[in-house]
């Protein structure tokens, strides 16, 4: 970022120097393992840490600190701030830089595909803009201010994701972001154990709309479009199966990729060959797409900056391993990701398929009778063999008609896909974050090496 002056901070935070004499700040850090020498280490209360017990480390390294409590000891050489609570300070500094600075804020939010979605648009816009983007899924009240405060200064674009888990999230985000556009990627069953019901879901999504002068949405989702009523500003919509603004044409799904043809709202067609795998990737790419032709992007921009991107990691990396296909879509899940991932199982079958699902997490009281009706879409769609994680997936497989294992966590279903797998099958690894379910695929790495050690 450019350099951050104390002055600012200390207006912005509305904090009081304690010690130290330090000007400016190369940048902001929550991590005391890796913070810069230069940067300002905000002393962060979280619910399984307190960043002020890391204090004296940070401060090695460190140039000063923001803190909420005074530190105990001196320290000699750096610069301490004392603030009434860290995580609202770090949200009023991302606040002041963002207004200080003369940058169109676009904000990603729904249920699913909404990282995908952002680093889609930032590709696109990217191609002739200085972006910055949220890094990873930094999408929360501490992950967002902490992008916003790694500018550089040079940035003409920001591309924000915004995540929630309960009612009012998203106006917290764009309270903080102010963003000009908006992209809803769709409304489904995640997080209500904390929102209670879909329709909190949307609500809370569209936050966003008090804030943004233009929206791009998923127009294959009725229920989201329904929430749009009342919207004084600009609506621009995509989709596959609907007649949107801008859609997709002629659509081949390879086993890596897939082709299709942008037709935008005065009729001209834009060929494109995306890299990422799966039709709900295509909508992903028509929402950036819908996003930048609004903004008038040149379209051959709009292609570049689609076929370029690779994919996000843990989302749907189709791999070979084993002598199978490994369909890798660990990084999270809910009810709707998960049809879509079984749909991608089923599409690229070669022999059998093999589901190895961990628990839905969050979902409250639907969690039962989601994962039941998982399981019922396994059998309709022919899955050969189920291997179930966790309580809530296992409860459920009772009622799976193929061959079923059962494992309490992913390193024992890493062990039994490593038994039950033969060269030719289909494999697909989903599950909750909070499932780890990347350590399922441990197992047939180690499996892969000794065979390949055995061959030599």
């Amino acid at each position: 970022m450019a350099q951050l002056l104390l002055e600012e901070i200390v207006k912005a935070a509305g904090g009081k120097i304690l010690c130290g004499n330090h000007r400016a700040f190369t940048g902001l850090s929550i991590d005391s393992r890796t913070i810069q020498q230069g940067e300002l280490f905000l002393a962060i209360r979280g619910e399984r840490f307190d960043g002020h017990q890391f204090l004296s480390a940070a401060l090695e390294k460190g140039a000063g600190a923001v803190v909420d409590r005074a530190p105990d000891g001196s320290f000699a050489g750096r610069t301490v701030i004392a603030v009434k609570d860290t995580i609202t300070a770090l949200q009023d500094i991302a606040r002041h830089l963002r207004h200080a600075k003369d940058v169109k804020v676009v904000g990603v939010t729904g249920t699913n595909g909404k990282t995908t979605t952002k680093e889609l648009v930032a590709s696109v816009l990217g191609v002739r803009h200085r972006v910055l983007k949220t890094e990873g899924n930094l999408n929360n009240h501490i992950g967002l201010p902490l992008s916003i405060c790694r500018m550089k200064g040079d940035e003409s674009v920001m591309v924000l994701e915004m995540g929630s888990n309960a009612e009012g999230d998203i106006a917290l985000l764009c309270d903080i972001a102010r963003p000009d556009f908006a992209v809803v990627t769709n409304v489904g069953a995640a997080h209500l154990e904390g929102f209670g019901s879909l329709e909190t879901v949307r609500k809370t999504d569209l936050e966003i709309l008090a804030y943004a002068k233009a929206v791009s949405v998923n127009a294959d989702d009725a229920f989201l479009c329904e929430g749009l009523k009342g919207f004084g500003g600009k609506i621009i919509t995509y989709g596959i199966k609907s007649r949107a603004d801008v859609r997709a044409e002629d659509i081949k799904l390879a086993e890596k990729g897939s082709r299709f043809v942008i037709r935008f709202p005065d009729g001209g067609g834009l060929p494109v060959n995306l890299r990422i795998s799966g039709e709900f990737n295509v909508r992903n790419a028509l929402a950036a797409a819908s996003l930048a032709d609004a903004l008038g992007t040149d379209r051959r921009d709009i292609r570049e900056g689609l076929e370029s991107f690779g994919g996000a990691p843990m989302r749907l990396e189709v791999k070979e391993l084993a002598g199978a296909v490994l369909i890798d879509d660990v990084y999270n899940a809910n009810p709707a990701s998960m049809e879509e991932a079984v749909r991608e199982l089923m599409r690229l079958k070669r022999k059998r398929t093999v589901a190895v699902l961990g628990d839905m997490l969050e979902l409250g009281r639907y969690a039962e009778s989601a994962h039941r009706e998982l399981v019922d879409l396994l059998t309709l769609s022919g899955v050969d063999i189920l291997i179930a994680v966790g309580s809530e997936m296992k409860k459920a497989s009772s009622a799976f008609r193929g061959a079923c294992y059962r494992a309490d966590d992913a390193t024992a279903a890493g062990s039994m896909l490593s038994e039950v797998l033969s060269a030719g099958d289909t494999v697909l690894i989903k599950g909750s974050r909070g499932m780890r379910m990347e350590r399922v695929s441990a197992g047939i790495r180690v499996r892969a090496e000794g065979e390949k050690t055995n061959a030599l």
